[in-house]
């Protein structure tokens, strides 16, 4: 048992070591481990407890040294504090999320792939009725029912989000059940559950972890859509929270900028570090990838089929160019 916790250890060491050599992956590990940071530090770098009413200050103050951002048109809070805040929550629900869908998407993909039949007639069917399911009315009644909790908004998004990886790997599976290791641990009498988890979910497992930290990123976003909205729990501070405080108060009515720059920083940030680091990951367990351009295999995997052939004829045009010089 030990020897397999070294030996996954220094599998875990040299991955990481390659995402740190690699530029792209380099520049979102950094980002991604700053607002990780940031989280588990909240209540030492923030100036305030937000959460404290008798640490708020007069409404709309512009930024100063007492108040870095300023403060919040609404309530008085110290903006710089709930941003600090609000990591917390956006970077939790966005990775315990993306790796729950990791987890039944990839799952169900390699049972539907593999087991083929009735197994994937039903999950297929199942995935082409949940995409079509209009998500935001859905959102909209399960949250009014069982409340604006966190663990609810996590399961809606599990709900609606884990359909399009399934899709993903179950294709790759249809490929890779028919290889010569896995017909070797069939007629060695190996068990359906075994070559599942250990011949055939290692060799998906690019696509699962690239699609894990894209998947972060549209969490965070969409977390935000909510809160903005008036889905979220009204009483945490998130950044779409934040945006929606600014926008009900009038900020940009007053002039106060401060107070949706801040939380849209943040999630700019955010979305933009882990696609950085899921593109990365995907370049190095596909070398592939490397060969294409990356707003092409980034439209590929999100479905889109107009904007992947308009990439696809930028990389033609490249390649004829080339070959005339």
């Amino acid at each position: 048992m030990g020897e397999k916790i070294k030996e996954w250890c220094k599998k875990c060491g040299g991955f990481f070591q390659k995402i740190w050599n690699h530029k792209q992956g380099r520049v979102g590990l950094l980002i991604v481990l700053f607002l990780i940071f940031t989280a588990i530090f909240a209540d030492v770098i923030a100036p305030y407890d937000p959460y404290d009413v008798t640490q708020r200050a007069d409404k709309g103050l512009s930024p100063s040294l007492a108040h870095l951002l300023g403060t919040s048109i609404t309530t008085g809070q110290d903006v710089f504090s709930m941003l600090i805040y609000g990591t917390r929550v956006s970077l939790s629900i966005g990775i315990i999320t993306g790796l729950l869908i990791a987890v039944l998407g990839s799952i169900l993909g390699v049972a539907a792939g593999y087991m083929g039949g009735i197994v994937d007639m039903i999950l297929m069917r199942i995935v082409d009725i949940m995409i079509v399911v209009p998500t935001l009315p859905l959102t909209i009644v399960i949250t009014n029912i069982f409340g604006h909790s966190y663990v609810v908004i996590i399961f809606v998004f599990v709900l609606f989000g884990w359909q399009s990886l399934s899709r993903v790997v179950r294709s790759q599976v249809l490929l890779l059940k028919n290889s010569d290791y896995v017909k070797a641990a069939e007629l060695a009498g190996a068990g359906k559950g075994y070559i599942m988890f250990q011949h055939i979910l290692p060799g998906v497992s690019h696509l699962v972890v690239m699609n894990t930290a894209l998947t972060c990123a549209g969490i965070m976003i969409a977390e935000a859509g909510l809160s903005f909205l008036g889905l979220g729990n009204p009483t945490a501070i998130s950044w779409g929270k934040m945006l929606a405080d600014a926008q009900n108060g009038g900020s940009m009515l007053f002039g106060h900028w401060w107070t949706i720059l801040a939380p849209g920083i943040g999630i700019f940030l955010s979305v933009f570090a882990f696609m950085r680091l899921g593109l990365a990951i995907e370049e190095i367990l596909n070398p592939r990838m490397k060969q294409k351009n990356g707003a092409f295999v980034l439209m590929k995997h999100m479905g889109n089929r107009y904007l992947e052939e308009v990439f696809q004829s930028m990389n033609e045009e490249d390649g004829g160019t080339a070959d005339e010089g």
